[in-house]
């Protein structure tokens, strides 16, 4: 019985000596169509087409003789490596790597990609690959059938990007394409394709780049800490429902992160926004003042973060954008937190002035079908000179958990 399979990348160059020594002596060979077309591959041998990986695997390890998998670029990353080492198959896994895909195509683009996001994309991860698209300015798509260019394209509908598309590389069909994203859906795209989404204008692109790949951690521009004062996070203050306290007890509650999307309605001072972008998430902001929008839009650009500003009454505004994960009702009252509970998001967070206005907002989430907590926050801003009162703020705040949702 097998227990050890030979995984050969492959990205289009011949084969490295050491590969080819591994397939002289295969008695099964597991690959795509094209790797079982490759002259190297014994005639002698078993092949098997690569669908399933796990199901490959367990014949892999049924096989009496000498296995090999041919994958596509660095089968170690996003690859079959992950599934072929998993322990019930029993299989001591030996790489013989190639250029990675996505190194290809960041390559064929002449750009550097340490500071790019990496994402696979099929048709049950595609919104959250998405949600990565919108909220960062270069980012590196592994698409699959259902869930290539196009896809792609239709859903980030009111995001300006550019696609580098970059289709069956390393073969003598290879194509690399660049348009922007709402021509990509008027085209029929060949897999396998990567595909490169650029946009935005807060990359490191130029800067000589950072010292860890993929992102800085921590916010943008290296401040640190988050739920920062107002001004600080930059913003303009707007009231008791803009304070630092309340915005940190609501980012708590919501946690949002990378490949989320949030809805701020009520956008404001563009504090939120700005906070919440600043984990990685997308954020779609929507105000009925278009002074806001614009205050919302500066916070971000300051803050070095990216989010879609909609100008809007909501809950009306609400019914053409795409379905959130998590969302701040921080304007708008019971109806507008009853118009996004029945969107179904994961968690939904508003505020309250009075008891009256916070019970009407309980009763929507309750009636939505949501785990209801209320808080009483009351803040009282002191000057540490006199330890004499500077402001004080009351407030109720109320978070709705979907019970169906994981916690």
């Amino acid at each position: 019985m097998t227990d050890r399979v030979t995984v050969i990348g492959w990205d289009g160059s011949p084969l490295t000596a050491a590969a080819r020594s591994a397939l002289s002596a295969a008695t099964l060979v597991a690959g795509a169509a094209h790797h079982l077309a490759l002259p190297e591959v014994p005639e002698r041998a078993e092949r098997i087409r690569l669908g399933s990986v796990s199901l490959a695997a367990r014949r892999i390890a049924g096989h009496r003789g000498s296995a090999v998998v041919l994958a596509d670029g660095d089968p170690g990353f996003f690859g079959v490596v992950r599934t072929l080492r998993a322990p019930e198959h029993g299989l001591e896994v030996e790489v013989v790597p190639a250029v990675s895909s996505v190194a290809a195509a960041f390559a064929r683009a002449g750009m550097p990609w340490d500071d790019a996001r990496t994402v696979v994309a099929h048709p049950r991860t595609l919104r959250r690959a998405v949600n990565v698209c919108r909220a960062h300015p270069k980012v590196a798509v592994l698409t699959s059938p259902g869930a290539g260019p196009a896809e792609l394209a239709l859903l980030l509908e009111g995001v300006h990007r550019t696609f580098v598309i970059c289709e069956e590389l390393g073969t003598a069909r290879e194509q690399v394409t660049v348009l922007t994203s709402d021509k990509a859906a008027d085209h029929v795209w060949r897999d396998p394709n990567v595909v490169i989404v650029i946009g935005g204008g807060t990359g490191t692109a130029g800067t000589g780049g950072g010292w860890i790949a993929g992102h800085e951690p921590g916010y943008p521009g290296g401040v640190r800490g988050w739920a920062l004062p107002t001004r600080a996070a930059g913003a303009e203050p707007l009231g008791e429902g803009e304070s630092e306290q309340l915005r940190a007890a609501q980012l708590a509650r919501l946690g949002p992160r990378t490949g989320d999307l949030v809805w701020d309605i009520g956008s404001g001072s563009g504090a939120f926004t700005a906070d919440a972008a600043r984990f990685g998430a997308a954020v779609i902001a929507v105000d009925s003042d278009l002074a806001a929008c614009t205050r919302t839009d500066a916070a971000a650009r300051r803050a070095g973060v990216q989010a879609q500003v909609v100008h809007g009454h909501a809950p009306q505004v609400l019914e053409r954008l795409p379905e959130p994960d998590v969302v701040r009702v921080g304007g708008g009252g019971a109806a507008v937190v009853a118009a996004c509970a029945d969107r179904r998001p994961e968690r939904i967070v508003a505020h309250a002035a009075n008891r009256d206005e916070a019970e009407a907002i309980g009763a929507a989430l309750t009636s939505g079908g949501y785990t209801v907590e209320c808080a009483l926050l009351q803040c009282v801003e002191l000057d540490p000179r006199g330890w004499e009162e500077r402001e004080r703020s009351v407030v109720f705040l109320l978070s709705g958990r979907a019970p169906d949702r994981a916690p």
